[in-house]
C-alpha cells in the first residue's frame, strides 16, 4: 500500500459540523426555515426534448443544486430539460418513488421532506419535522417502500430548552405518502444513532446503514442484524470503519454500504504491515438476501460504489479517482484521475456511460470500459453533497 488510510468517519463528521446551528458544513445548508412560505415550489422548463427516439424507459438523471433546486437532466441527450424549486434551504438526498415520477427531497437544512413530480415541478408532499421546542435533522437516511405507500426517515431531534439542547433518542419515522402536503409520522420506532443511509426492500424490511447494518420492520419495529461491523470480533482483522454517505444503486436495485478494514499479518497487529481492504454490504433489495466482501485494496478513497446493471460482479467507484473492479477475483481493472473531486457516481441502465457528480457544478460522463471522459453535463449551481438519482418513466 502506498498510503494509510485517512479517517473517514472524521472526514464524513466534518461534513455535518456544527448539526443544529445556523452555520454551514462543508457544502450543506444547515439553517432551518419553517414558515407558510415554505409550500412554495416552481418550476423551470430549460429545454424541450426533441429527439426522435420513443423508446420506453425514458431515463432522468435527477440531482439538487444550490440554492435549492431539483435538476432534471435527459440521458438520452445528457442535455437538462427541467428546474425544479424545492422550499427551504439546500439539502439535496432524493429518494424517488416507485414509478420513479416522484422525487422526495431532504431540505431545508436537513428537517423536511417535499415531494415534487419530475415532470411537472408539482409539490405533492411535505412534511415538517421539527417543531417549536423540538429540532429534528435527518442526516441522508430518507427512503420509500416498494409499493410506494410509505415514506421512512431517520429523526436525530434534539429538545430545545432555556438553557440547554438536550439529546433525543433517535427514531424511524413512517410516513404514508397518500397525505400529502403537511404529513405527520403515523408510527415511529427506536433505532441506533449514527444510521445514515437507509434502503426498502421488496421484502418489506427497511436497511439502516450504520455501525453496523441493521434491518427493521416497519410495522412492528422489530431489529434484526445483517452484517456486524463495529460491534465484529473477527481475530487479525481491524473493525470495520463504514462509509454510509450515498447509496445510489437503483440501477442495480441494491442497497450497498462501503467499509474500510485492515488485515494483520500476526497478533502484534503491526498498521505498518497490515493489508488494507476496502469492503462493502450488498444487499439485493428484491430479495432482501444481503453478502459481504473486502474486494479491492485500499489505495484511494472511494466515496460511492456503484454496479454494472448487466454485471454486478463489475463496480465502479469515484472521489478523486474513478476506477473499476472485478469484485469476485478482487483486482482493480482501471483507475482514472478526474478533473477534482466528485462525491458520487451512477450508471445508465444499459450499462454503456457513467455519471459522476457531487462537489461541484457539473457532471463528468465517461466511458464504463476505458474510464475515459466521453461528455460533461453544466449545472446552474454546485450540488455538494446531493444524491445522483437515476429515474427511469414509461409510458
Amino acid at each position: 500500500m502506498r498510503n494509510n488510510p485517512v479517517n473517514l468517519t472524521h472526514r464524513f463528521s466534518t461534513l455535518f459540523n456544527p448539526l443544529f446551528s445556523n452555520n454551514r458544513g462543508i457544502g450543506l445548508g444547515m439553517a432551518a426555515v419553517l414558515g407558510a412560505a415554505a409550500l412554495l415550489s416552481g418550476c423551470a422548463s430549460v429545454k424541450q426534448t426533441t429527439a426522435a427516439s420513443t423508446a420506453s424507459p425514458q431515463e432522468y438523471l435527477l440531482t439538487v443544486t444550490r440554492p435549492n433546486q431539483l435538476q432534471v437532466i435527459d440521458m438520452q441527450t445528457d442535455t437538462l430539460v427541467r428546474r425544479c424549486d424545492i422550499p427551504g434551504t439546500f439539502g439535496g438526498q432524493i429518494a424517488l418513488s416507485p414509478d420513479n415520477r416522484i422525487a422526495y427531497i431532504l431540505s431545508n437544512g436537513m428537517e423536511n421532506v417535499y415531494g415534487l413530480n419530475i415532470q411537472t415541478c408539482d409539490l405533492v408532499f411535505s412534511a415538517f419535522q421539527s417543531s417549536e421546542d423540538i429540532k429534528v435533522k435527518t442526516f441522508v437516511s430518507i427512503s420509500v417502500s416498494s409499493d410506494g405507500k410509505e415514506l421512512y426517515t431517520v429523526q436525530n431531534p434534539v429538545k430545545l430548552l432555556k438553557d440547554e439542547f438536550q439529546v433525543m433518542p433517535p427514531v424511524l419515522a413512517v410516513f404514508n405518502t397518500a397525505d400529502g402536503i403537511n404529513a405527520k409520522p403515523v408510527r415511529s420506532f427506536p433505532v441506533d444513532r449514527r444510521i445514515t443511509t437507509i434502503a426498502a426492500a421488496a421484502n418489506g424490511e427497511v436497511f439502516l446503514g450504520g455501525g453496523d447494518l441493521k434491518a427493521i420492520n416497519p410495522k412492528t419495529g422489530k431489529i434484526r442484524m445483517v452484517n456486524a461491523l463495529q460491534s465484529e470480533n473477527r481475530p487479525r482483522w481491524l473493525t470495520p470503519d463504514a462509509f454510509a454517505m450515498f447509496n445510489l444503486g437503483e440501477q442495480a436495485n441494491e442497497y450497498i454500504l462501503p467499509y474500510v478494514t485492515a488485515e494483520f499479518s500476526d497478533d502484534s497487529m503491526n498498521f505498518e504491515t497490515a493489508a488494507w481492504w476496502w469492503g462493502m454490504n450488498r444487499v439485493d433489495l428484491a430479495t432482501g438476501k444481503s453478502e459481504r466482501m473486502e474486494f479491492a485494496p485500499f489505495e484511494f478513497i472511494i466515496f460511492n460504489i456503484v454496479a454494472d446493471p448487466n454485471d454486478k460482479n463489475t463496480v465502479y467507484g469515484a472521489f478523486n479517482t474513478l476506477s473499476k473492479h472485478d469484485v469476485k477475483n478482487k483486482k482493480v481493472l482501471g483507475v482514472k484521475n478526474l478533473d477534482h473531486t466528485y462525491y458520487n457516481i451512477n450508471i445508465s441502465g444499459d450499462g454503456k456511460r457513467l455519471y459522476i457528480g457531487g462537489t461541484s457544478s457539473d457532471i463528468s460522463i465517461h466511458d464504463p470500459d476505458t474510464l475515459d471522459k466521453i461528455g460533461s453535463i453544466q449545472l446552474s449551481g454546485d450540488m455538494s453533497t446531493a444524491d445522483l438519482r437515476v429515474a427511469k418513466l414509461t409510458n
